[in-house]
């Protein structure tokens, strides 16, 4: 798979990801506490940072993002929608797991040694902490909800 190929599928996870928070946001707005707002704001804007970096990139190879979430997204929209209507925890445990295929994800690119070297800085730098700060994040609030 070329480099192309990879950043727009990544691309298409963080297009997912933004999809499925603004749903969050637009359901939870006025029915959660101000630090779970606050988080879902941040990390909704940290995806939005990250599709606009891997965008970059993949202009910079000569490509052409993508410009939709592709299938998952269409996927996690439903998956969401049905969340919400259970609730906060059922929501926030979509949007967990929404972030571990992320991190997956972005783990099995770094293992891929002919990734070229400025993406594999730009995931091992920030778009998988990043990853990891939002799935610590979404257990504690998980933690928070079953209390």
């Amino acid at each position: 798979m070329s480099d192309i190929q990879s950043i727009n599928r990544l691309l298409q996870n963080e297009l997912s990801a933004l999809e499925t928070y603004q749903q969050a946001l637009d359901r939870f707005r006025k029915d959660t506490a101000l630090g779970e707002f606050d988080f879902l704001m941040l990390t909704f804007q940290e995806h939005k940072a990250a599709a606009c970096s891997l965008r970059g990139k993949i202009k910079q190879l000569g490509g052409t993002p993508t410009q939709d979430s592709g299938p998952w997204g269409t996927w996690a929209k439903i998956i969401m929608a049905c969340a919400t209507l259970l609730g906060k925890q059922a929501a926030l445990k979509v949007l967990r797991e929404g972030e571990l295929t992320g991190t997956e994800d972005y783990e099995k690119a770094l293992q891929d040694h002919g990734l070229h070297p400025d993406i594999r800085v730009l995931i091992a730098n920030s778009l998988l902490p990043a990853q990891q700060r939002h799935m610590r994040a979404l257990d504690s609030l998980l933690e928070a909800a079953m209390a």
